[in-house]
């Protein structure tokens, strides 16, 4: 089978597309044909050597594909079914723990950049109704940390949400909320792609580039600040993000785009009474959670451009360029 491996110390060019033998599945485990992946930050912190991983470790958290065989013992498959991955495999159901969210695919165990993998079979879940490979490949990362991010803040119809840039967790964090029937804010640096966010559901959207204090501006659109924020940049938005949340608002941590560190104004949050909730995506029952809010909605992802599996580095040069609006998908 064909696979990407990632030499260290990492860089594209320390992307390596092997053939290696084709493994079998053992007892309570399944046999995944993966048609595609998609790309997140995560996936390219790996392949730049930013996120230590093993050397030869198989990239990329996010996958879909078919079950091909069986374990024995396993019956919540069938042959010819079609699943999709976990972010952290082992993280099911209930609060997070250092063990629970230590096998992360892509990173501390092979990813889904290989056309097959064995996979624990309960560290899978089916796709959603009537999405192809590439569409449902582009649901465990991104979105899944958009759910969350939102449920976690008590998303409820009237409320307000501010997202932030166009990648595929603002753009799934939009359409989810305007699913709930939330008033949606969002910000780019691309007029071009406000216009894109308009054709979505978002209902004001603002260009940070023209605007620097967006956040003032956010707050002063919506009466007062909205009642989630998802932060992406950690250092490059926070301060923004805090001025456009309303008193006793709710913002979701889950970007580090500029930067691994922050500081901010701690009386702003003491005298707003501001929620801050550092999350990294979810577990299997909030992924079914969500599969079955999309298929209720018939919510379905804005892929930007895919590209095949010995293209990942070109896909990752496509990403670094910040071109994208949305999800971009491997396919193989």
């Amino acid at each position: 089978m064909r696979a990407i491996q990632v030499n260290q110390p990492g860089g594209l060019d320390n992307l390596a597309l092997v053939e290696l033998d084709q493994p079998s599945p053992q007892a309570g485990e399944v046999l995944v044909k993966w048609h595609a992946s998609s790309l997140n930050y995560h996936d390219l912190l790996v392949a730049l050597g930013a996120i230590k991983a093993e050397n030869k470790r198989i990239p990329m958290s996010d996958g879909a594909g078919e079950v091909i065989a069986l374990g024995e013992g396993v019956s919540s498959w069938a042959i010819g079914d079609n699943v999709m991955s976990l972010f952290f495999r082992d993280w099911h159901a209930g609060d997070p723990t250092p063990e629970n969210t230590a096998a992360n695919p892509g990173d501390s165990c092979d990813g889904c950049a290989a056309e097959y993998a064995v996979v624990p079979a309960n560290s899978l879940t089916a796709m959603p109704k009537n999405y192809s490979y590439a569409e449902a490949a582009t649901l465990p990362c991104a979105a899944l940390t958009a759910w969350r991010g939102l449920m976690e803040g008590g998303l409820k119809a009237g409320d307000r949400v501010l997202v932030e840039g166009t990648g595929g967790m603002s753009i799934f964090a939009l359409q989810f909320a305007k699913a709930a029937g939330a008033t949606v804010y969002a910000t780019t640096s691309s007029n071009d792609k406000a216009d894109r966010l308009k054709a979505l559901g978002a209902d004001h959207v603002i260009n940070y580039k023209e605007d620097p204090k967006w956040g003032k501006t956010v707050a002063k659109m919506s009466g007062g600040g909205v009642e989630h924020v998802l932060d992406i940049g950690g250092d490059s938005t926070l301060d923004q993000s805090i001025a456009a949340a309303k008193m006793g608002g709710h913002i979701a941590l889950i970007g580090i785009l500029g930067g691994l560190s922050a500081s901010i104004m701690l009386p702003t949050m003491f005298f707003k009474h501001l929620k801050m909730t550092g999350l990294a995506v979810g577990s299997k029952e909030m992924q079914e959670e969500m599969i079955r809010a999309i298929d209720a909605n018939q919510i379905k992802p804005v892929i930007d451009k895919s590209f095949t599996l010995d293209q990942l580095a070109d896909a990752f040069a496509y990403q670094q360029s910040n071109q994208h609006f949305g999800k971009i998908v491997i396919e193989y």
